[in-house]
């Protein structure tokens, strides 16, 4: 029986999984703003703590982590979740926008992690799952602030992975592509009311297309949701879980896209070293 710590677990992936750790008989500390919203999305269930958390408030991170431990008396596998979507271009993004954004999806899965943390180092055991993008692999127009904060969570995975391996703790960054979820919607996506014409073939573009495409998504989200509690039984998990077809073709494309950069370029990239001396 595993302890599941997980964020944003009222609606969408969170929720999803929350669902099916419960039906596998595993315990579930699971978070949101409104811990009212976790017991209308899941029930009650003996294996099922419902806490408060803002992920962006660290003193609430640390009560919430104490509480599962409380509760349970370990935390196996953090899930970080909680997160929301950006959409325009880089300049029409204001300051306030930007700044809300990394609180929630860079520094409130730092404080979250860091709150969990010392509970796994205490056991020696543990996986963090943090839930980057496709958009954390490589950007792209509309999304560009967004991403930037999905590329973040993929530096902190690799880094944390590094570093807690000695520990017998594992960390994964999951990257699913377009998936079912309301991720488009209202909900989770902000969508920047500043719209510069300049734009209107790059984000501008992205912007109509995100509205034609919600809700018909190809990734569907139980799948997922199904994956990832198979995926933890894994003795040596990757840093990365790319999810989605259309996640697997853009890593692919960028590979080629990279492989052929570095072939182009390369003499003028050594060109840069001291030169060796005879």
């Amino acid at each position: 029986m595993r302890t599941w710590f997980i964020t944003g677990a009222s609606r969408g992936f969170g929720a999803l999984i929350a669902e099916k750790a419960l039906a596998k008989g595993d315990n579930v500390v699971a978070t949101a703003r409104k811990p009212e919203a976790v017991t209308e999305r899941l029930g009650t269930h003996p294996n099922l703590l419902a806490v408060a958390l803002d992920v962006t408030q660290e003193a609430q991170a640390h009560e919430a982590a104490k509480a599962a431990v409380e509760r349970f008396g370990r935390i196996d596998v953090l899930v970080n979740n909680a997160g929301y979507g950006l959409l325009g271009a880089v300049e029409e993004a204001t300051a306030a926008e930007i700044e809300a954004l990394y609180r929630t999806n860079v520094f409130g899965l730092l404080a979250v992690t860091r709150a969990v943390l010392p509970h796994m180092r205490r056991q020696r055991s543990g996986h963090i799952l943090n839930f980057s993008s496709v958009g954390g692999y490589r950007s792209g127009a509309g999304f560009g602030v967004y991403c930037s904060t999905k590329f973040a969570v993929e530096g902190l995975t690799e880094a944390l992975a590094a570093e807690l391996a000695p520990l017998g703790i594992h960390a994964t960054a999951i990257e699913p592509g377009y998936f079912r979820t309301d991720f488009l919607d209202a909900t989770s996506l902000t969508v920047s009311p500043v719209r510069i014409a300049d734009y209107d073939e790059t984000s501008g573009a992205v912007r109509d297309f995100a509205a034609q495409v919600s809700h018909k998504q190809p990734g569907d989200p139980n799948k997922l949701a199904q994956v990832v509690i198979g995926f933890v039984e894994a003795p040596n998990p990757p840093v990365r879980l790319p999810l989605g077809s259309d996640t697997v073709a853009a890593i692919l494309a960028k590979h080629e896209s990279d492989a052929a950069l570095v072939a182009e370029w390369r003499d003028l990239s050594v060109s840069t070293d001291f030169a060796t001396a005879v």
